[in-house]
């Protein structure tokens, strides 16, 4: 089954537009954005199962550098 999130994170100051490029290529990445207020980053996931989006969180976005903080929101149910 397919699990769904959205990850806001902190980036380093000037190091937004860097790391959104860099996100956008990643398979299960099927939305990125720069965002004001508490984070300045948000993408949308989509992983095959929690493993999946395990090993996205922890091998893939972690490596990224200049990402000082994360936040994962898991999908419950989407309406649109």
């Amino acid at each position: 089954m397919t699990v769904k999130a959205y990850i806001m994170m902190n980036a380093k100051s000037g190091t937004e537009d860097e790391i959104c490029k860099e996100l956008a290529e990643y398979e299960e990445v099927e939305g990125v954005a720069t965002i004001y207020g508490q984070y300045d980053v948000i993408i949308k996931v989509a992983a095959e199962d929690m493993p999946g989006l395990d090993d996205f969180i922890l091998n893939k976005l972690r490596g990224i550098p200049n990402i000082i903080l994360t936040a994962t929101m898991i999908i419950n149910r989407e309406y649109r």
